[in-house]
Formats: C-alpha cells, structure tokens, sequence
C-alpha cells in the first residue's frame, strides 16, 4: 500500500509517474530503510522539511547499487505528485540549493518542453557548489548550472532515464519560445549607452574621470562586467555549438536508424520469401512422398493379388497333374496284366536262385569243356600272355 501511486495521480508521459523511475532501481528504493523509515506517509507540505536534510545528490552507488536519499525523495514526489505551485516554489528557492536541484529534476521528468525551458534556464546563472555521489560511492564537486545544463542537454541523469525533449531552436524557429534572454544583457545596454554618452567628452579626460566617478563606476567594476560578458558569449556559443552538434548527430542517427530500418524490412521480406519457398518445397514434397506411398501401396496390391492368381493356377496344375497320373497308373495296371489264365497267375512264385540254377544247369551242356587239348593249349598260351584261361 505505501508504494501505490496517489489515486488522485493524473498520467506523464502517457504512463505511471513511478514508471519513469527503471524498475530496478525503484524495487532497490522500495527497499532501503531511508524509503521505509524517512518517506513513509509524507505529504506535499512535510515533504519540504526532508529536501531541506539533504547534502548531496547522485542516483545509486556501491557493489549493490544503492539509491541516493535525494533519488529516494524524488520517487516520492512522483508518486504523490504535487501541485506545480509547489515545484514551481523548490525551484525558485534560493536558500536551500538541494531543494532547488530536487524541484528541477522532477520538473524534468514530468514538465511540458515550454515548462522545463522555462523554469530551468534561469538556473543557468546559479553557480553555487553541490556534492554529487558517484557510482563507487565517492563525492564529487559539482556546481547547479553544471546539473541544469546535465537536465537540459542529456538523455540521463542520476541512473535516470530521461524524457526526450525538442532543442531550443526547433521551439524557437516554431514560435513555442521566445529567443533566449540572457541575464547579463541589460548591462549591455548600460555599456553602450555609457558609451554613446562618454563619446562627446573623450577630450576632456577629467571631466571624464568625474563623470565615472560620480556615476560610481571603477575600471576594475569595468574590467570584471567585461570578464563576465566574455564567460556568458563563449558559454552561450558553447551551448549553440553542442547543440547545433548534437542535432546533427541526431539527424545522422536518425538517417542510419532509417536506413538500417529499411535493410531490416528487407531482410524481413527476403525471409518471410525464404519461409515461403520453403513452405512450397516442402508440400511438394509431402506430396510427391504421399503419391510414392499410393504407388507403393497399388503395386503391392498387384503383387499380392498376381500371386493369389498364381498360387491358385499353380495348386490348379497340381491337381490336374495328380489326377493324370492317378488315371495314367490305373491304366498302365489295367494293361499289365498276364495272358495266362488265373490258375497260373495264382500259383506260388518261384525263388530266383532256383530260377538262376535251373538257368545254369539248362546251359551247362553247350559250355566247352576244359578236358579239350585245344583249350588247354590255348590257356596255355594265354597265360604266358598274361591273360586268364577260357571259361
């Protein structure tokens, strides 16, 4: 509850008024005991008495990156958001610096461009000594128009982003601002005019010399308005040159950031051109894989239904082979049997040796007969020709 925004808060910058604080460094400001103990339940009023403690100024510092009360102040101001009136008044508070320095910086961030050239140029010419912490927790010696001229010329300040803000010559040249008056001008008007009226009188040197002296004038008060003329013309030149810089820098960056905007629409469109040749190809390809799989299945289909036909003609030949030799060996058994009548077919068999003796005993007569002078002489003689003797 204590770190919500007032209700009553109307938007900046289109947003939260704690949002333009980072995240990061507003969770380290939620939890510091400074925040906890020094800003719990202020107000507009009460919130003066604190600013007016403060001795330094600085956003975070240390290993753990810890915020700066003044940073811790500046939160609460963002989300109580007081009157105008009310900063308007910091600002304008020539006792306290760091109250001053406070009002401007949350000018800075939630002001109008019209209202922030308006209420901080003029600190321009405050030149008192402020203490700034820096990151490793040292301080350094700063001055109010240095921290001004950090508000109007830079894009952060205290490990604060800050809102971008036109140049003073675009709102010059568009009539927003009138051209810039400085604070030393008058007294270039009373030099000139000092002059147009001691020109007359260059002859008569003491006349001269009484008129300055009457008028109170020394020429060491003369010497020192001269020296500060010179310091505000070369700070003023120094603040057109950075500026005139900085806008063309802008312009460069913008014109890289335009053309590196257009090299990455093109890089997106050759791309998204890409994705979509790779789209095509790969449907043509689950096309051509879901043809060759129809394909593949068909002609599956066809061998398996060639082989049924196959296998069919096949046991078809089989039982037309099996049933012609089944009728060819009833045939061959039809014919093959004996002439004789069945009183010879019926009788017992004979034994083949018998028959094979029979056979022997039947030839045996016509046989030569190995008693016979003639075979003997031709055994004879075959045995001296080494073969064996005639049967």
């Amino acid at each position: 509850m204590a770190n919500r925004t007032d209700p009553l808060a109307r938007s900046v910058h289109g947003t939260n008024p704690q949002n333009l604080i980072e995240k990061i460094v507003r969770s380290k400001i939620y939890q510091t005991t400074y925040w906890k103990g020094e800003c719990f339940g202020l107000t507009a009023e009460t919130l003066v008495d604190k600013a007016m403690e403060l001795d330094h100024t600085g956003g975070t510092h240390g290993g753990n990156r810890r915020p700066t009360p003044f940073l811790c102040l500046a939160l609460k101001m963002l989300q109580i958001q007081p009157d105008k009136d009310i900063v308007v008044e910091f600002i304008k508070n020539e006792d306290y610096k760091y109250v001053r320095v406070l009002g401007a910086f949350y000018l800075r961030l939630t002001g109008t461009i019209a209202d922030v050239y308006q209420y901080l140029e003029p600190l321009y010419n405050d030149y008192r000594k402020i203490r700034q912490k820096l990151n490793d927790g040292k301080f350094m010696l700063t001055h109010v128009d240095e921290f001004i001229d950090e508000l109007l010329t830079k894009d952060y300040c205290c490990d604060t982003a800050l809102p971008r803000i036109q140049k003073r010559w675009v709102l010059e040249a568009s009539g927003t601002l009138e051209p810039r008056r400085s604070a030393l001008e008058d007294d270039f008007e009373e030099e000139e005019e000092d002059k147009e009226e001691g020109e007359p009188m260059d002859v008569d040197e003491p006349n001269t010399r009484e008129k300055e002296h009457h008028r109170g004038r020394s020429p060491a008060k003369e010497r020192d308005r001269e020296r500060e003329r010179d310091r505000d013309r070369k700070h003023e030149r120094h603040h057109r040159d950075r500026d005139h810089d900085r806008d063309r820098d802008y312009d460069r960056d913008h014109g890289r950031g335009r053309d590196r905007d257009r090299d990455r629409g093109r890089e997106r469109d050759r791309e998204r051109d890409r994705d979509r040749d790779r789209h095509r190809i790969r449907d043509d390809d689950y096309s051509r894989d879901r043809d060759r799989e129809r394909d593949g299945r068909e002609r599956e289909r066809r061998d398996r239904d060639r082989g049924r036909h196959r296998s069919r003609s096949r046991s078809r030949d089989r039982r037309d082979r099996d049933r012609e030799d089944g009728e060819h060996r009833r045939r061959r058994g039809r014919g093959s049997g004996s002439p004789r009548g069945p009183a010879e077919d019926d009788g017992p068999k004979e034994d083949p040796k018998k028959r094979k003796e029979k056979k022997e005993k039947k030839g045996g007569g016509n046989g030569p007969d190995p008693n016979d002078p003639e075979i003997i002489a031709m055994n004879k003689l075959r045995a001296s020709m080494g073969m064996g003797p005639l049967k």
